[in-house]
């Protein structure tokens, strides 16, 4: 069933169904697929506008298309891009972020929380 605010038959239904056949097909539970399905809908319906509440992730953020699986799988380092690391640095005014790299970046904002 598609995430609430997705009326049967729309576009987003149509997406979050093919979606979640996909992660089915990659050999992933039904409850895992549906999991993915719906964050993907929510987040391209934050995008587009057509939601109530975004997150600044939501928005801000590379699209689900445009990542294409950048941070996905499990090999390497998970987490917050450079990018989103920088921006959440910037909101907490840290000073001298732009000179950071992505590992000093995590360490000053996770210390400012």
């Amino acid at each position: 069933m598609p995430p609430n605010g997705v009326k049967p038959g729309t576009k987003r239904a149509r997406q979050y169904e093919k979606i979640k056949q996909s992660v089915e097909d990659q050999g992933k539970s039904e409850s895992t697929a549906e999991e993915i399905a719906a964050r993907t809908v929510n987040k391209e319906r934050a995008r587009a506008g057509e939601s109530d509440e975004a997150s600044k992730t939501s928005t801000d953020d590379k699209s689900s298309g445009e990542r294409g699986g950048e941070r996905s799988g499990t090999d390497g380092p998970k987490g917050r891009t450079r990018k989103q690391l920088y921006a959440e640095a910037k909101r907490q005014g840290v000073e001298g972020r732009s000179n950071m790299n992505k590992a000093q970046l995590q360490k000053a904002v996770d210390s400012g929380k």
